[in-house]
């Protein structure tokens, strides 16, 4: 996607409420958005369909909410003090800072697009006789290309795994990678720098304490575990789930909403015996990617991506990535985290973090399987994939938002035809009844195409319009907001017809 779409799609976020420039009439803050009306709507309605499925459902999993700050020893026993880094490289030209291992990426990904593209050549030629398979396994060009991609990858993985750093360099070199800014390839060596944002606890500078703002919100769920454990007599396997603010220090963030310096987690972590985790691995890789395609999106849109290096705490990792705006990226991670956290805590601690299992009588530190996914990254990949332009039939273009209807800000709109003869008042009482448990919003401005054209724009599923007839005989026109078909029902038939289309029944229980 260009980056001409990329832009009408933040132009349209702030347009129409979604997403606001952190202190905008200050020239802004990098990397930090408010949420604006419709937006605070549309990310609260993914967290509770989350918290839904991962609390709700699930007998054997409860829920926290840990503090932002916790004991500077927490991050010492994490690992994030000595290993929490991100590899950086600047252009002596431009000055512009980047990360190595994403400029990587971003050229991988490049050569993979020049496939696609050669692809997509020949589809267009064969049509439905075209042989993918043999055409990516004989086309010299593609051939070509997937080596150059097989190489690079190979070079890459070893380089992290190594933490070779000028190897990185040399990657980045043998590409001929340039600075997007200033065209040059005239680059620094790699350096790692620390992402966690430092602050202080204490009334005077004397007696204060250091502190660091959470870079990730797992480690209030392993400090907690205990108590968790005991207060809610768990029987592993048990999990604890957490919807929290987390804060990173990115040297170079980008992409909107994607890359923040605040950002906003859900995460759950499953405690398992030893020696299960792989079992639950694959389980949890199931069970979290049927959780995104509950939600109707293009099945295309999702793909699973294994670490090419593991993180110092897992032993097996992956990633649901999502097809962005700029290409594949992260979503959710997925990650083995092994007895590491439970481990490093009670070795620090010094106190005891292990459980008693009374069926074969054995104690041990439990190993946990993670499921974590970025609450801003799924809003943009909601938003991004719902934005569409549409050619209708009279000749005229639509601007809808074709966001899955049960996490929709608004669920529906009540809609006067004509702002007199009482119309008005009518809709104010069909709203009165809704409004507990719809989200409903109320709009009499403007003639009612243009109304519905708005409320397309934001992305509510059904409008509701009263017009003279109502008055008469208590029916309403009910518009449908992805196939504007319009139908005549009855005032009391408004309730019902919205449950069976937003009963979240038929969104969770169906991705089984």
């Amino acid at each position: 996607m260009s980056d001409e779409i990329f832009k009408k799609i933040v132009s349209h976020a702030k347009e129409y409420g979604f997403v606001f420039q952190s202190s905008e009439i200050y020239d802004g803050l990098s990397a930090v958005y408010d949420y604006a009306q419709n937006g605070v709507l549309l990310k609260n309605n993914i967290k509770d369909y989350w918290w839904k499925s991962m609390v709700q459902l699930n007998d054997n999993i409860v829920g926290i909410d840990s503090a932002i700050f916790s004991h500077p020893t927490t991050w010492k026993a994490s690992g994030h003090v000595d290993a929490f880094n991100d590899p950086m490289i600047d252009n002596k030209d431009s000055k512009k800072r980047y990360r190595a291992d994403n400029l990587i990426e971003d050229y991988i990904q490049k050569v993979e697009g020049k496939i696609n593209k050669e692809k997509k050549k020949q589809h267009k030629r064969f049509g439905e006789n075209f042989d993918e398979k043999t055409f990516l396994l004989t086309n010299p060009k593609v051939l070509k290309y997937q080596k150059e991609i097989d190489l690079v990858n190979k070079r890459f993985s070893e380089a992290l795994n190594k933490d070779n750093l000028e190897e990185l360099k040399n990657i980045i070199e043998d590409c001929g990678i340039v600075c997007s800014i200033s065209g040059t390839k005239n680059w620094t060596d790699v350096k790692q720098f620390n992402l966690m944002f430092k602050t202080q606890l204490g009334s005077t500078e004397s007696n204060s304490t250091d502190l660091f703002l959470r870079p990730e919100t797992a480690q209030g769920i392993f400090l907690n575990y205990l108590n968790v454990q005991k207060t809610g007599r768990m029987k592993i396997p048990f999990g604890i789930a957490q919807i929290g603010k987390a804060f990173r220090n990115e040297i170079v963030a980008r992409q909107f909403i994607f890359r923040m310096r605040e950002f906003e987690q859900m995460e759950m972590q499953f405690f398992i015996k030893p020696g299960t985790q792989m079992k639950w691995y694959e389980y949890w890789k199931k069970i979290r990617l049927n959780w995104h395609l509950s939600l109707g999106l293009d099945k295309s849109n999702y793909r699973f991506h294994d670490h090419e290096k593991l993180a110092h705490y897992a032993d097996a990792a992956c990633d649901i990535e999502f097809n962005f705006p700029f290409g594949f990226k992260e979503l959710e991670g997925i990650h083995s985290r092994t007895d590491f956290d439970l481990g490093n805590h009670e070795k620090f601690s010094t106190k005891q973090i292990k459980y008693f299992d009374p069926s074969d009588n054995s104690k041990f530190t439990p190993y946990v399987l993670e499921t974590s996914i970025g609450v801003d990254r799924m809003f943009l990949a909601i938003f991004s994939s719902s934005l569409k332009y549409e050619k209708l039939d009279d000749g005229t273009e639509r601007t809808v938002l074709k966001i899955p209807y049960i996490l929709s800000p608004h669920k529906v709109a009540i809609l006067p035809l004509v702002k007199k003869d009482g119309l008005p008042e009518y809709c104010r009482k069909i709203k009165d009844k809704l409004k507990l448990k719809f989200s409903t919003v109320y709009d009499e401005k403007d003639a009612i195409g243009r109304r519905y054209r708005r409320q397309d724009a934001i992305g509510t599923p059904f409008c509701v319009t009263i017009d003279h007839q109502t008055i008469d005989d208590d029916t309403v026109t009910i518009r449908d907001r992805d196939s504007m078909k319009q139908d005549r029902i009855h005032v009391k038939e408004i309730h019902s017809f919205l449950d069976s289309s937003l009963d979240i029944n038929n969104w969770l229980l169906n991705s089984d």
